[in-house]
């Protein structure tokens, strides 16, 4: 396949290549193909289509292409048959060097949808390169007076190819003088001698020109040859002696540059130029010898030219040659070996043989963490390293052997104080300035179920206005762990107790999750003021801990309940009150008293009275705070017999509620005396009223039975409540001396089966409040209590006096109560 370019510009490649990134989202598994390198350009690879799941129409609608990393486009793909072709020639020894494997990575692309293939083909070496020598002709001189067996080096030959194709032996020419025999040098190469199997003589042969040929391994066999003419000169009988085989000596590793290292000295018993000598290394010299030292040819003094290191060289051998300048020359060899003297040049390391370990935080003092030792390049007491760590942690080193140490606990762990320790351990060698170095080792503490929930307050106070809607939330408590995971993760409960003998589970659910309590239903000011939740937080650590708080739920008044009226009892069933008023009346007259009353509290009882349509609306008032109706002027003559009275009953609460009442007077002629004046001639006899004083008889008979009925009933209750709230029930008499009440009364008429109460209810259901009761017979109108609105100004004894002037002196009780905060 051709490569793509032409007129499309790089803003175009940019973007193609950003989408190409944006979509590759899969990398199929490699294809793999052998070929041998020199195929002639079009030799079929293999079949691409075909291995990579292709069909031929893809390779043009989804427009592969192939792209090698090697720079150069060595492959093609025909897109009528899907076959991978080799498009340039292949030279394996260009494209891998002497590598033994040669794989050339290629990258197929599709496009429509996005798509990459990866294929690697190798290129197997074919034996196309014979071995050579650097130089087709090697000149050896060689003295006559050389010894049988002595052995001269010959160049090696290269070949190209890897493997069995690469040289693998040497042929010489057959001769009388000389043989060939293969040395093996470091790793495992041989390379070719000459050796002397016959004295030499230059008079009969001064110039021995011989052919080496090298081998390779291939089939068929290539070769290579060089030609090596041997001249034989005349006879330099002595060579060069050093004074020492081996000569050693010491060198600083931090020693200057051109410090002196040592002389060496040799000598040669020929007289005349076989006798001037030049020293030199060695031909195999390597390179990190000769460019750290040099030797001065003419002295033999050698000196430093390059920095040494210890670490890296303790020690040099070095192969020192000396030759005349004989006919032919001679040499001599010795040894010269340095030794590096360490210097503290070398900073201790710590190394980490295992990592360190998470700790519980209620691990034992001695617990491993993890284990480490010390290393210190140099030698001797340079080496000595010694470990500390800092007595602020709660950890120290534990030795073992040969520099290892244990890092173990020392001391309580906290988590919750302490989550990870970085423990700096410092490494101090012995050396002289010594040397450090630091290694911080960090330790994390695992979590303990050590510490238990706990809630942000001890208790919770919640106010909740009645009639709520059902499955609303009440409020959310939260507590806090400041363990971690399982051991910190919280889970709310409430724990069971009874609200006025149910399970306070009836009342309301928690969200184990959240803490947030949710009502189960409405609740009702007038039966349920105060609700008491102890809840609970517990986390989920083995074993688990807990704590508890409690939430008090108080209850708010809402203005739920509509006036009821109480007197007249027939206009309280809902019939038509009737009364009679006689013509003589004078203005001011009472001519009778509604009574009402409310089941809410504070504000929301507060009731007052309204004339809301009158007959003769002149005629009659009636009074806001009492419900007295009475006369606004005289009746005269003119005025209608029949007076009906629509009075309105409305409380102070927040949507207002309101009941109505209907009075109808009649007002008669020859009624001289009031009627409040009746009870008082009730005793006189006449046969009128005879029958109403058997009914009066009945009536007292049977209010005294019940009164009394109530009365034990009161006096139990009161007993009971003492005990508990110390409540206590008292004569009119005994309020006198009871202590001053709160300021801001409230004043409440309620009812209880046959008995009509009123409650003076002082301060809010947080305060120590003040309850006064007051309990009457039902069966006398003049016995109806009067509410009346106080203000927070209004003095108790002013609201008992405003009582009494509103009330018959009938006998009456008060119930004190002392309410303390729920």
């Amino acid at each position: 396949m051709t490569k793509r370019t032409g007129c499309r510009d790089w803003r175009w490649k940019a973007l193609w290549w950003h989408h190409f990134f944006l979509l590759w989202t899969t990398i199929d598994g490699q294809t793999r193909y052998s070929i041998p390198e020199e195929l002639k350009q079009g030799s079929v690879v293999g079949s691409l289509a075909k291995d990579l799941g292709l069909r031929l129409s893809d390779i043009f609608d989804r427009k592969l292409r192939v792209d090698t990393e090697a720079g150069k486009q060595y492959f093609s793909v025909d897109e009528g048959k899907g076959e991978l072709a080799v498009n340039d020639r292949i030279d394996r020894e260009a494209l891998c060097g002497q590598s033994a494997s040669c794989v050339v990575p290629l990258q197929v692309f599709l496009e429509n949808p996005l798509h990459l293939h990866r294929i690697e083909v190798e290129i197997k070496d074919i034996n196309d390169n014979s071995p050579r020598f650097h130089t087709k002709e090697l000149s050896l001189k060689i003295s006559e007076a050389a010894a049988v067996g002595t052995r001269f080096p010959l160049e090696s030959a290269e070949d190209f190819d890897v493997g069995s194709n690469s040289v693998k032996s040497y042929v010489l020419s057959k001769n009388e003088c000389f043989t060939l025999k293969m040395k093996e040098i470091e790793d495992g190469k041989r390379v070719p001698e000459l050796v002397l199997e016959k004295p030499l003589d230059r008079e009969k042969t001064a110039v021995h020109q011989l052919q080496l040929t090298a081998l390779d391994g291939g089939n068929p066999v290539m070769s290579g040859t060089s030609e090596v003419i041997i001249s034989v000169l005349d006879a330099n009988d002595n060579f060069p002696v050093f004074d020492k085989n081996i000569y050693k000596v010491s060198c600083a590793e931090n020693a200057a540059n051109n410090t002196f290292v040592i002389k060496v000295t040799a000598a040669d018993a020929d007289e005349g130029p076989n006798a001037v000598l030049s020293f030199s290394f060695g031909p195999r010299t390597p390179e990190s010898v000769s460019s750290v030292f040099k030797i001065n040819p003419l002295t033999g003094e050698i000196h430093l030219i390059g920095g040494v290191d210890y670490e890296r060289t303790p020690s040099y051998k070095i192969e020192i040659t000396a030759k005349d300048n004989g006919i032919p020359e001679m040499e001599g060899h010795c040894r010269l070996q340095i030794d590096v003297v360490d210097v503290n040049d070398n900073t201790p390391e710590i190394i980490l043989t295992s990592e360190p370990q998470p700790v519980r935080e209620d691990a034992a003092s001695g617990t491993v963490v993890a284990l480490l030792k010390s290393r210190d390049a140099d030698s001797g007491d340079n080496s000595k390293v010694t470990l500390q760590v800092p007595k602020r942690f709660p950890f120290t080193l534990k030795p073992s052997f040969s520099n290892n140490y244990a890092l173990v606990t020392s001391g309580p762990l906290d988590r919750e104080r302490f989550s990870e320790y970085n423990i700096e351990v410092t490494a101090t060698d012995s050396g002289s300035p010594p040397l450090s170095s630091k290694k911080v080792i960090p330790v994390s503490i695992t979590d303990v179920n050590d510490n238990p929930p706990v809630f942000t307050q001890p208790s919770y106070n919640v106010y909740l206005k009645e009639n709520g809607v059902p499955g609303s939330i009440l409020y959310s408590v939260s507590a806090s762990d400041p363990d971690s995971g399982g051991n910190a993760k919280i889970s709310y409960s409430i724990l069971d107790s009874k609200v006025q003998d149910v399970s306070v589970s009836s009342y309301v659910y928690m969200n184990s999750d959240n803490g947030s309590i949710y009502s189960m239903h409405s609740f009702d000011y007038e039966k349920l003021k105060v609700l008491q939740i102890q809840v609970q937080a517990k986390d989920q650590g083995s074993p688990s801990l807990s704590s508890n708080a409690t939430v008090h739920v108080f209850i708010l008044d809402q203005n739920d309940n509509a006036p009821s009226v109480i007197y007249p009892s027939s206009a309280a069933q809902g019939s038509l009150s009737h009364q009679r008023m006689p013509r003589s009346v004078k203005a001011g007259h009472l001519v009778t008293k509604v009574t009402a009353v409310d089941a809410d509290s504070g504000h929301n009882a507060w009731i007052s009275y309204k004339l809301a349509e009158a007959t003769d609306a002149s005629l009659f008032t009636v009074n806001r705070y009492t419900g007295e109706v009475r006369t606004k002027r005289a009746a005269s003559e003119q005025d209608d017999s029949s007076q009906r009275l629509l009075i309105e009953v409305k409380d102070d609460g927040e949507p207002v509620q309101s009941a109505t009442v209907t009075v109808s007077i009649l007002l008669e002629d020859g009624l001289h005396e009031p009627v409040l004046d009746l009870r008082q001639k009730a005793a006189e006899p006449s046969k009128r009223n005879g029958r109403i004083a058997l009914y009066l008889i009945v009536s007292l008979a049977s209010v005294s039975v019940l009164s009394l009925v109530t009365f034990v009933i009161l006096a139990v209750k009161c007993i009971r409540s003492s005990r508990s709230s110390g409540s206590c029930c008292v004569r009119r008499s005994d309020c006198d001396d009871h202590k001053k009440p709160n300021r801001n009364l409230q004043l409440q008429l309620n009812t209880d089966g046959p008995i009509k109460y009123v409650e003076v209810l002082g301060g809010d259901m947080l305060s120590q409040s003040q309850s006064f009761r007051s309990c009457m017979s039902p069966m006398s109108e003049y016995s109806d209590f009067t509410l009346i609105k106080p203000s927070s100004t209004t003095d108790f004894k002013e609201v008992i006096s405003v009582l009494d002037a509103s009330l018959p002196d009938s006998t009456w009780t008060f119930e004190s109560q002392q309410v303390s905060r729920g």
